[in-house]
């Protein structure tokens, strides 16, 4: 069997011998031609870094801390995962923010939106009981119950519940791509990173992530698609910031 074996591999090196000038890449020979390459190259480098670019100049000058962040009636805390019946920590670092917010009187009531595809799995609801446990009434928190994805919330935000301005709350390496997919779906929007994250592993993957999302956040400013679920408008926000001024 194993003479079979070295009988075939010598019948396949000719074969493959004759395919790796195939396989290699053929370069320009003349300095036209290796001229248009580098060219083709720095423009493809160029396209590749335009939506990253656009987000980094998109939200520039709309990121604060949860000192001088403008006093705005809506905080809008976007989901990012739970362990077990928890938030993780990105999310709990998120809602801690929201929580300040609200105690230093800056904001009035927090729009928590995230995934609630599955029976089993509830960020809002777990969002919201975390925020009543450090204190944010719970008439002052309205649950977004299908925020799949940034360009979902943000549509939803401004579609379902009328939010016309909010604080938006993330990790740093998210909350840029989130401040100028909100500003296209019409919110006016402050940008606060959430503090306290250990940059391990987990936090360079989200970095890294973010370039190749630029590309989606991009395509979605330019088509403006319609969330993937919809649904009609909801009058909880409306409601909760009444309870503020009664």
């Amino acid at each position: 069997m194993h003479h079979l074996r070295l009988g075939k591999l010598r019948l396949l090196r000719p074969r493959l011998l004759r395919l790796l000038p195939l396989l290699r890449p053929r370069l320009p020979r003349t300095p036209a031609g290796q001229r248009r390459a580098v060219q083709a190259v720095m423009l493809g480098c160029v396209l590749a870094l335009l939506p990253a670019t656009w987000l980094f100049l998109a939200a520039d000058d709309r990121l604060r801390t949860t000192r001088d962040v403008p006093r705005t009636e809506v905080a809008m805390v976007f989901g990012a995962g739970l362990r077990g019946a928890e938030p993780s920590p990105y999310l709990a670092h998120r809602l801690d923010a929201a929580a300040e917010l609200y105690r230093s009187g800056r904001i009035e009531v927090v729009l928590v939106t995230g995934d609630n595809s599955r029976e089993d799995y509830d960020e809002p609801d777990t969002m919201r009981t975390y925020l009543t446990e450090r204190g944010v009434p719970g008439r002052r928190i309205v649950s977004d119950y299908a925020g799949f994805d940034t360009w979902d919330s943000c549509v939803r935000a401004k579609k379902i519940f009328g939010v016309d301005e909010a604080v938006l709350i993330s990790q740093g390496f998210h909350i840029r791509r989130a401040v100028a997919l909100c500003q296209e779906a019409g919110v006016t929007s402050y940008g606060v990173p959430a503090q306290g994250d250990r940059k391990n592993a987990t936090w360079y993957y989200g970095t890294v992530r973010e370039f190749f999302a630029a590309s989606k956040a991009a395509t979605e400013a330019l088509f403006e698609p319609d969330p993937r679920f919809l649904g009609p408008r909801e009058p909880g926000v409306a409601q909760a910031l009444a309870t503020t001024r009664s």
